[in-house]
């Protein structure tokens, strides 16, 4: 049984198209305190903790696990909050990875890989707006879409990011999604995962708490028109769909891959992995690049 290292398994979505990888937490909770986090539901909203002897666990689990299965660091708790620039535990994680030859693809919101960019093998960056007043609003402790941006921009290696979620009327305006994907390809990035917001009952709360004026469109989308899936609120089909192919069609045409997140919608899945796990290199050290 691994610990710390886990076969990655979103609570066995049927939704779910992720190719076979682990997935490694060094925090639990998340300092970045995003309004709409998911994970919230079952660790509390609070901020980035290490977990108790991260590193020690993580040398056991190493011991069993196969090198030939990539590594998502991390997919619910960022592994780049504030408190990482003091305590440096992902960098701590990453060179224990590297020195065994797992491939690590880094999901955050954060800019510290920067620093560590030479120990892992891809990236994404997950950017939900372009306008950073709406942002700190959302992501009030996240660094700034523009500084995300930047930090992406600066590294060289196979990147890309995540517009996710993609909250009907408020981050959904088409215009600014293209200027968005546009931001993001000047940038390298050469992969995008779109997703669209999901409701739990704590996320929500605080959703409709911030934006007083769309609470009730969302209460009627979401819990009157829209559909459970799991332990989520999704909206209708009939209103996802043609959100998310808009913006998968305008990646493609601007020469990135593009997929969505636990959607349901095989044909969007316009990419060789849903997640971005095919920029990173084969075991043998040549990457993957051709689309579906």
């Amino acid at each position: 049984m691994m610990d710390v290292l886990r076969p990655f398994d979103p609570w066995k979505s049927p939704l779910c198209t992720c190719p076979p990888k682990y997935s490694l937490h060094p925090y639990t909770g998340c300092t970045h305190y995003c309004l709409y986090c998911y994970a919230t539901s079952y660790v509390g909203r609070r901020p980035s903790r290490p977990k108790k002897e991260f590193l020690r666990r993580l040398r056991r689990d190493l011991m069993r696990a196969d090198p030939s299965i990539p590594v998502d660091m991390s997919t619910s708790s960022d592994p780049y909050p504030p408190e990482e620039m003091v305590l440096g535990l992902t960098r701590a994680a990453l060179e224990e990875l590297h020195s065994r030859g797992f491939r690590v693809l880094l999901t955050t919101k954060g800019v510290g890989f920067v620093r560590d960019q030479g120990l892992f093998g891809a990236l994404m960056v997950t950017i939900t707006t372009l306008d950073g007043q709406l942002a700190s609003k959302l992501e009030p402790f996240a660094p700034s879409p523009s500084s995300r941006l930047d930090a992406l921009a600066s590294v060289d290696m196979r990147k890309g990011v995540r517009v996710d979620p993609i909250i009907p009327w408020l981050t959904d305006d088409f215009g600014q999604l293209k200027e968005l994907l546009r931001e993001a390809r000047d940038s390298g990035a050469e992969h995008v995962v779109f997703s669209t917001y999901k409701a739990k009952p704590d996320n929500f709360k605080r959703m409709v708490l911030s934006f007083p004026d769309l609470a009730e469109r969302w209460r009627r989308l979401y819990y009157e028109e829209g559909i459970r899936i799991g332990g989520y609120r999704y909206m209708p089909a009939r209103v996802r769909y043609p959100m998310l192919r808009k913006v998968v069609e305008e990646a493609l045409k601007l020469g990135m891959t593009a997929s969505t997140c636990r959607e349901g919608f095989r044909d969007l899945l316009r990419a060789p992995s849903c997640d971005g796990t095919h920029l990173l290199p084969r075991p043998s050290g040549r990457a993957t690049n051709a689309v579906l």
